[in-house]
């Protein structure tokens, strides 16, 4: 399988707090990861710094054959932006714009024109389902369709990492199985790397792998 991510000795300490201790992880390019352990293990951190939201102490981090450690932030960012999708927990739709507004931002970042940008957002809503609610702003929809909005933003540059942070913790359990069901179907169509942190075994249990993490070192990666 070709590499997607590839993690060498990531550590990161907050403080006198060492999160990561030395962290290697290789994950394959159309794999859906779950990231699961207890609370404090270091997971979220993780995944901040696969998505290059921080940076760590020390250690390597290579995305898509990109060495982003590298990378001035201005790059990094730019590198953020067109290659890494993210879904959090809470959505964080900008409320007083449109479902439809919302997901065209990532695309007005990288500098798409604004009708191009309009037209991708219209077809990966329709394709979610949501084509009747794309004037609506966040207040006026349901907690399944704002994750879904969320899912379209992370979707608009076509990344070809999508990294969420459990997803699914503030839906009830038909969004939570729709929302599952929505990552594995984008996978097969658009081949994206998903790696999700995760306190759902259901849903950690669906992947094609599910990573353990204790006390801010991987105890296993099956």
């Amino acid at each position: 399988m070709e590499t997607m991510i590839r993690t060498h000795q990531i550590k990161k300490s907050f403080g006198n707090l060492q999160v990561l201790k030395g962290i290697d992880l290789t994950i394959g390019k159309s794999e859906i990861v779950a990231i699961v352990g207890p609370s404090g293990a270091g997971k979220t951190t993780l995944l901040q710094i696969i998505g290059t939201l921080d940076k760590p102490d020390s250690g390597t981090l290579f995305i898509n054959g990109v060495e982003v450690g590298k990378l001035k932030d201005k790059e990094q960012a730019a590198f953020r932006n067109r290659n890494i999708g993210f879904v959090f927990q809470f959505h964080q739709l900008l409320p007083e714009f449109t479902a439809l507004e919302n997901v065209m931002i990532p695309a007005l970042i990288a500098r798409e024109k604004a009708g191009a940008a309009e037209k991708r957002a219209k077809e990966i809503l329709d394709f979610l389902n949501l084509s009747d609610r794309m004037t609506h702003k966040p207040a006026e929809l349901s907690g399944g369709e704002k994750q879904r909005v969320a899912v379209a933003r992370a979707l608009i540059n076509n990344p070809a990492v999508i990294l969420a942070d459990e997803p699914s913790g503030s839906l009830d359990t038909k969004n939570k199985e729709e929302l599952h069901r929505l990552f594995f179907e984008l996978r097969d169509k658009m081949n994206q790397t998903f790696v999700i942190v995760t306190h759902d075994e259901q849903l950690a249990k669906d992947t094609d792998r599910v990573i353990r993490m204790q006390d801010g070192i991987i105890l296993t990666a099956e």
